[in-house]
């Protein structure tokens, strides 16, 4: 419920603090006074449209802040959560109005966007008046009412799974088609295309593995050439060996003759030789070790060339060959076995549409019973508020082919004012005080079943006689036994109903030639004067007193 409202800077309010308690309060004062502005403070706080006129005169900006007790299983504690807005017991809703049309909006002190506002307030909070187009008269709620009535929780949540069950199914089947469809026309480009990729039997990393592979191998091919090169230089046909040592034989047999010339020459082509010749037997141990094979590095190039060669053929990296393979043998498996796990979905999806034809007709049954029970209840209300000409009518409307998460009905309430006239939305056939007696004669029938804790009645008896304001407080009352009650009125017999009076009144600000709107609660002697005066006006009279005590004592 609405526990308490502050208010700064708006319009003629300065400063301004409210206490709410449970029940019905009744909201009085003298026309112009101020109590339209007190409503209008309190639609901003819950995600009314902004306006820079509603700023105070002289001041850059108003606030006003709205502080809930909010039950645990509330709705409006789901809406907190998706959100990520923490929240106790207490639930403070804030409204800054700056002068220029802007506005900030607040949550329990975290930014909010607007229209975050104006749905935890719609939970919170139902205003109604004669010229209020937010309440009952939005057919796309009616729907949600009457399920609420009827307390149909479970029937409404089996029909969503099964709404779900089978969108499900049909989107399992339309894949499948798609798919078959697609087979279809590129059967004969698949099967090629998976019969030349199984020959190539891409690999994933192969190509990683086979460029390194070359790369490898291309090095060694480079230096097994320069090794055959040294090796044939040293050890081949044009080797030096034979030459110098046939020389060195030479040498040696003319060394004595020498006289010591030769000493030196032949040891150093004897080391010359040693030298050469462990130079041969390293160059064949290299050349064992490196044991190049110019067909592998060909073999080699000829698959890494043939995948990337796919790769291009078919616009895919090398690396997804092996995937796109998997995929066109799906798709061909597909065609193949297609038609049969098509006719497995199919039958799949047709029962799931079967299960939700059941449920929902099961649904539609159970809101056409909850539909009359509203009905008789609302008749029951409409003789005592001067409407027993009236009907109220709730129209379910059932289209089983119309297969919605909501099920199959489309509800609306209508009305019908008089005998032999044609029922129509409330908004286009009754006149402004029958539709704020409508409204009433529907919260009282729907009392505490989809209504929010809070509602708020704005001069719903406008118009009206003292026998009719009389069972208009008496419907008012009663709503209060289940939700909280705030009734603007200029009815006595309303406001002495009323568990809790509030009297909204201007006046003069000291010091300054300015008026402002103040509230004050009324108890006691003084709540019987107030009450005196809506019944006699200017002049409270004696009699005028007495009709108020009576009135007040028999509420």
């Amino acid at each position: 419920m609405l526990a308490a409202l502050s208010i700064r800077d708006i319009v003629l309010i300065d400063r301004l603090e409210i206490e709410f308690s449970g029940g019905m309060t009744a909201l009085t004062g003298e026309t112009g006074a101020g109590k339209s502005i007190l409503l209008d403070a309190l639609s901003l706080a819950l995600g009314g449209r902004g306006d820079g006129s509603l700023v105070r005169h002289g001041a850059s900006q108003g606030q006003v802040t709205a502080v809930f007790d909010v039950a645990a299983d509330h709705v409006v504690r789901g809406i907190l959560e998706a959100n990520s807005i923490d929240s106790d017991n207490e639930l403070i809703l804030r409204r800054v109005q700056t002068g220029d049309g802007r506005t900030r909006a607040f949550v329990n002190d975290q930014p909010v966007g607007v229209a975050l506002l104006r749905d935890i307030g719609a939970t919170l909070v139902e205003i109604h008046g004669q010229h209020d187009d937010r309440a009952l008269i939005d057919p796309t709620v009616h729907r949600r009412l009457l399920d609420a009535f009827g307390r149909l929780d479970v029937e409404t949540t089996a029909v969503a799974a099964a709404h779900a069950a089978w969108r499900a199914a049909e989107s399992e089947v339309a894949k499948l088609r798609r798919r078959i469809a697609s087979a279809r026309t590129e059967g004969d480009y698949l099967r090629a295309s998976v019969e030349e990729l199984s020959r190539l039997s891409p690999q994933t990393g192969e190509e990683t593995e086979l460029a390194e592979r070359r790369h490898h191998l291309m090095q060694v091919e480079k230096i097994a050439g320069d090794l055959s090169d040294a090796h044939e230089t040293i050890a081949g046909s044009t080797s030096p060996v034979p030459s110098l040592a046939s020389l060195a034989r030479r040498l040696e047999r003319k060394r004595d003759q020498a006289g010591g010339l030769l000493d030196g020459v032949v040891e150093a082509i004897d080391r010359a030789l040693d030298g050469l010749e462990e130079a041969e037997t390293l160059l064949e141990r290299s050349l064992r070790e490196s044991a190049f094979d110019p067909k592998e590095l060909e073999r080699t190039e000829e698959r890494l060339f043939a995948l990337r060669g796919a790769g291009r053929k078919f616009d895919v990296p090398v690396e997804n060959l092996a995937a796109l393979r998997e995929k066109m043998e799906a798709d061909l498996a597909a065609l193949e076995s297609g038609e049969e796990r098509l006719a497995a979905l199919e039958s799949a999806a047709e029962a799931a549409r079967r299960a939700f034809d059941a449920v929902a007709a099961a649904l539609s049954a159970r809101r056409r019973h909850a539909a009359e029970e509203l009905e008789a209840r609302v008749a029951e209300e409409l003789p005592a508020l001067k409407l027993e000409r009236a009907a109220f009518i709730v129209l379910v409307e059932s289209d089983p082919e119309e297969r919605l998460e909501s099920g199959i009905d489309a509800v609306s309430f209508v009305v019908r004012t008089n005998p032999g006239t044609r029922p129509g939305p409330l908004m286009k056939v009754a006149s402004g005080g029958e539709l704020s007696r409508f409204l009433l004669a529907i919260k009282v029938a729907l009392a505490d079943r989809g209504s929010a804790p809070t509602l708020v009645f704005d001069e719903i008896d406008t118009g009206v006689g003292g026998a009719v304001a009389e069972a208009i407080g008496k419907r008012l009352a009663r709503l209060a036994e289940r939700v909280q009650v705030l009734s603007v009125t200029h009815a006595p017999q309303v406001a002495a109903r009323a568990g809790h009076h509030f009297l909204i009144a201007k006046s003069s600000l000291p010091g300054e030639e300015r008026v402002a709107t103040g509230v004050s609660v009324l108890g006691g002697s003084a709540r019987q004067e107030e009450v005196a005066r809506m019944l006699a006006g200017s002049v409270v009279t004696e009699e005028a007193r007495a009709a108020a005590a009576r009135l007040i004592g028999g509420a």
